[in-house]
C-alpha cells in the first residue's frame, strides 16, 4: 500500500486503535455483563470473610521448543544470539489457580486439555485448601461447564463458581500471571522435551511462590463499566 510504519502508527494513535490488545476489536455481548462484572470485581474488592478467592484457568498448547543450535548468551559488544529455527518436542497444558489475597499459585501440567483434566485439577485445588470456603473465578469455556464438572461442584457446596462475562477473560487475574510466566519462562526458553518444559514450569511456580505478592484491583465495578461504555461510544462514533 506504500504506507510506512510511522503513518500506520499515527492513524492507530489518532483513533485509539491498539491491535496488540485482544479486546480492542471485540466487546462483550453477554446479556449479564453488568451483573458478572459487579460480581467478580466485588469479589476482588470485598471477599467473603474467611474465604479464599482463586482465579482459575488453563494455558493450553504450550510448546516444548528447542533451538537447533545452542543459544549464545549476551557478551560485551554482542547481543544474545539464537537461531530462528527450532525443533518441536510436543505440547503441555498448564492449569493454574491464583490466590488473589497472596499471589500464591497452584499449578498442574497435563498432556491434554479436556474437562477430565480440568476436573482432576479442581480436585487438586480442593485438596490444597481443605476445609476452606473457596470462590473460583473462571471463564465460560465449555470445559468448565461440562456435566461432570457441574455434578462435582454440586457435591462440594463449599466451592462457589463466579463466571466472567463472555469475551471478558481480562477480568480473570490469573491471565495477568499467565502473561508473566510467558515472558519470563516460556517465550525465551529452550526445552529438550515436554518433561523438560513441565519441569521448568514447576520450578518457576516454586520460585514465584517464594516471592509472591497479592494481586489487587482498585477500580470499582461502576468505574470499569463506565470505561467499557466510553470505549463502545468512541468506537461507534469513529466507525472503527
Amino acid at each position: 500500500m506504500g504506507l510506512d510504519h510511522s503513518t500506520v502508527a499515527g492513524v492507530w494513535k489518532e483513533f485509539g486503535v491498539r491491535p496488540w490488545k485482544a479486546d480492542t476489536f471485540k466487546f462483550s455481548t453477554d446479556p449479564e455483563l453488568v451483573a458478572k462484572v459487579t460480581d467478580v470485581v466485588g469479589l476482588y474488592l470485598n471477599p467473603p470473610e474467611n474465604a479464599v478467592v482463586l482465579c482459575v484457568d488453563e494455558k493450553s498448547q504450550i510448546q516444548a521448543l528447542n533451538r537447533t543450535q545452542q543459544v549464545l548468551p549476551m557478551a560485551p559488544g554482542h547481543n544474545e544470539q539464537r537461531t530462528h529455527d527450532y525443533v518441536r518436542h510436543g505440547t503441555s497444558t498448564l492449569f493454574a489457580a491464583l490466590e488473589v489475597a497472596t499471589g500464591q499459585v497452584t499449578g498442574v501440567c497435563k498432556g491434554r486439555h479436556r474437562h477430565q483434566e480440568f476436573l482432576v485439577f479442581l480436585k487438586h485445588v480442593a485438596r490444597a485448601y481443605p476445609d476452606r470456603e473457596l470462590h473460583l473465578v473462571m471463564d465460560n469455556y465449555a470445559t468448565h461447564k461440562k456435566a461432570e464438572v457441574r455434578d462435582w461442584l454440586a457435591h462440594n457446596p463449599r466451592i462457589h463458581v463466579h463466571f466472567t462475562p463472555t469475551s471478558g477473560s481480562w477480568l480473570n487475574l490469573v491471565e495477568v500471571w499467565f502473561g508473566i510466566i510467558e515472558r519470563q519462562a516460556i517465550r525465551r526458553g529452550t526445552f529438550t522435551s515436554v518433561r523438560d518444559l513441565t519441569g521448568k514450569i514447576r520450578a518457576f511456580i516454586t520460585g514465584w511462590n517464594k516471592r509472591k505478592h497479592p494481586f489487587t484491583r482498585t477500580k470499582t465495578p461502576d468505574e470499569i463499566l463506565d470505561k467499557i461504555n466510553r470505549k463502545r461510544q468512541h468506537v461507534s462514533s469513529t466507525g472503527h
